[in-house]
């Protein structure tokens, strides 16, 4: 732990460090840094200055702290930071639908919307293995839209529990984000809340709830991916949120 933000303390504790950069976002920070540079060495300080800030947006925006997520089977964790934008009971996507995938009955979906300010790493809301990633270009409209999650860019992820329980999740491009990148393939071994890819610049991730599950997390809401309880298996007792 020591390159994040926690490290260990006198006592046995933790203490607060700096989050790493992820590697995905190094190559941006430089290339925002030469730039700057540039624009240092030939007198454009005014230029220069706005642009140092842009550079440390860019590391900040590829930000990768380390979580600590709850070790309990039942528990679905958030995939992503955010805001709870939409709960809605809809339709599973037609390919995470079937037999294979989530079935074809009506599913409660949890719509979670980063903004450019969020931490963008995505994690895997359970422990399982990865049954299925399907990337589908589109559009790129605003990700807070309900429309997105049929119309935009987006990928797939499809996990499977050793019981044969299967969690549903959609990694959405947004009005901004330009690229979706995956870390995890088909037949990959994930814990609950291990990173498993992340959306550059503004998105949206999709989880879809089993049969007989409702969430933990009300409309309004903002959670941390990796440590913010989004559902109990088999819980249906709804929660109640005020805005304030």
């Amino acid at each position: 732990m020591e390159n994040n933000e926690f490290s260990m303390a006198a006592g046995g504790g933790v203490k607060w460090r700096f989050p790493a950069v992820h590697p995905e976002g190094r190559k941006f920070g430089l290339i925002a840094a030469v730039i700057t540079g540039a624009f240092f060495l030939f007198g454009w300080d005014v230029i220069g200055w706005l642009m140092v800030i842009v550079t440390i947006w860019v590391l900040t925006f590829f930000r990768d702290p380390i979580r600590a997520t709850p070790q309990d089977d039942s528990l679905l964790v958030a995939p992503a930071d955010g805001l709870v934008t939409l709960i809605q009971r809809v339709t599973p996507p037609r390919e995470m639908a079937g037999p294979q995938g989530l079935g074809d009955t009506p599913m409660i979906r949890v719509s979670i919307f980063m903004s450019v300010f969020d931490v963008h790493i995505n994690r895997t809301p359970i422990s399982g293995s990865i049954k299925n990633v399907i990337y589908i270009s589109g559009k790129f409209l605003n990700a807070d839209l309900d429309k997105a999650s049929e119309d935009n860019e987006r990928q797939h992820i499809l996990v499977e529990r050793a019981d044969g329980l299967r969690i549903g999740f959609t990694q959405i491009a947004g009005l901004v984000a330009r690229r979706i990148v995956p870390f995890v393939k088909p037949g990959d071994v994930v814990a609950a809340g291990q990173r498993i890819g992340l959306i550059r610049f503004g998105s949206r991730v999709d989880v879809y709830l089993p049969e007989g599950t409702m969430p933990r997390v009300v409309l309004g809401q903002r959670t941390v991916a990796g440590e913010t309880v989004l559902a109990k298996l088999g819980d249906m007792h709804p929660v109640a949120g005020v805005l304030q």
